[in-house]
């Protein structure tokens, strides 16, 4: 495995993480030793995906198809972008996401049944009305941007590995430990 001072050396380790689960531990130190951003350095369009530590979400949002974020102000956010079969982009209000339950049985969550239902129902959970927003926050001893959901106990945490790529921390309120994902600035839409 990679170890902790080559890998924030070179900006090119997200792409090389390795297959399969790296310890929370490691991901939370390579998250601890990058810098903050702010806000404004985020709005835009960030491609996502799950950076694999062993945690119960990883890989439920890729099985649903999900694409990333979209930051068009501080105070207008859509963190659940999705893909759909055409390719088409929508937002999805994160209020209806049963992110409990999928905490819970991660496996139904990513099995084919739930991919399904997911599809059925995804035009009913689209929302084009803002569901978090952005600000600069102080946590685990740096200031950086962090979104905070309207109507979720999550704020997921940001910060910067290079120009076009941020990690993010997942937190939410009872969740043991953090979610770690990447976000890729999307050079479709530059804000």
């Amino acid at each position: 495995m990679t170890s902790l001072a080559s890998a924030t050396a070179r900006p090119e380790w997200p792409g090389n993480w390795p297959h399969g689960p790296a310890r929370s531990e490691i991901a939370l130190a390579w998250f601890d030793s990058l810098p903050g951003l702010e806000p404004e350095e985020m709005i835009g369009r960030w491609r996502g995906r799950g950076l694999p530590t062993g945690h119960p979400l990883d890989g439920v949002l890729e099985q649903l198809g999900w694409y990333g974020k979209v930051f068009e102000s501080a105070d207008r956010v859509h963190p659940l972008l999705f893909q759909t079969r055409s390719g088409t982009l929508i937002p999805l209000d994160p209020r209806f996401m049963p992110v409990r339950v999928a905490l819970r049985w991660s496996t139904l969550a990513k099995s084919g049944p739930a991919r399904m239902a997911f599809r059925a129902v995804r035009s009913l959970l689209r929302s084009d009305q803002s569901a978090a927003s952005l600000q600069a926050v102080n946590f685990r001893g740096k200031r950086s941007a962090a979104m905070i959901y309207a109507r979720k106990p999550i704020t997921d945490h940001f910060r910067r590995i290079d120009d076009e790529w941020l990690l993010g921390l997942m937190e939410m309120r009872g969740m043991e430990r953090p979610y770690f994902f990447l976000l890729t600035w999307d050079e479709n839409l530059r804000a």
